[in-house]
């Protein structure tokens, strides 16, 4: 892992991701960072990063990626090349929504050698849909989740139970939930029916991916737990 940047100087947050100010994800993450900024003390410099022009970013500049909510990305290459990036060199990952989908699809490739691996939004038919069409769209929805009593993510929250919110239609296809999470890569949150909603990295100083988008508790004044850890990681306190 990069070497903490020196007391007064900014972190540097990469946002995975096509920005859109249409998209409610992308109006609450810079208030999200801005929160994390006040609570931390911690100045921050967030910088978007298209995906189509990852190969052009030099990713070792950040402090650590953040991929964003918003897929289809436009180049889903470049997306699951910043991940990779994050996931071999220890830099600080947070994924949310598409984030999430996409962390596990750059597992199945990368990690398990799955080279036949595809999200069913882009490749519908692909034999191997890691991630699929979830049986219920979670449209503007809140729902419960219960986070691992043993994981990062329960820590960074402070309890096993949070209320989130969602903007999704795919997630992980259960059919492929064994292989997948079995480790280093582990389920860290369920909904109520037991469906996978975060999972995390043991391999990994800071690596969480939620198919819920905490960011959206900026847009109330509320700054997100796993944002605000997220932050601390990149300060270097996950060391």
């Amino acid at each position: 892992m990069k070497e903490p940047r020196h007391n007064g100087q900014p972190l540097r947050i990469g946002l995975v991701g096509d920005q859109d100010d249409r998209i409610t994800a992308h109006r609450a993450i810079p208030r999200a960072l801005e929160l994390a900024a006040e609570a931390t003390g911690q100045a921050l410099e967030p910088v978007w990063l298209a995906t189509e022009r990852m190969d052009q970013q030099r990713l070792d500049g950040f402090d650590g990626l953040w991929c964003v909510p918003g897929s289809p990305y436009r180049d889903t290459e470049g997306a699951l090349r910043a991940i990779a990036y994050a996931r071999v060199n220890a830099l600080p990952f947070l994924g949310t929504c598409g984030g999430f989908q996409h962390a596990l699809l750059e597992h199945a490739r990368n990690v398990l050698g799955w080279s036949d691996a595809e999200h069913a939004e882009t490749a519908p038919d692909a034999p191997r849909a890691v991630i699929s069409p979830l049986p219920c769209a979670l449209r503007e929805t809140l729902e419960r989740v219960q986070l691992n009593a043993d994981s990062r993510l329960a820590r960074a929250y402070g309890t096993t139970e949070a209320f989130e919110g969602y903007l999704c239609g795919y997630g992980l296809n259960p059919a492929f939930r064994e292989q997948l999470t079995q480790g280093p890569l582990r389920v860290a949150a369920l909904d109520a029916s037991g469906a996978v909603r975060a999972v995390e990295r043991d391999d990994h100083p800071f690596f969480i991916a939620t198919l819920f988008q905490p960011e959206r508790a900026a847009l109330i004044g509320r700054l997100p737990p796993l944002v605000a850890a997220f932050v601390r990681a990149c300060r270097g306190e996950a060391r």
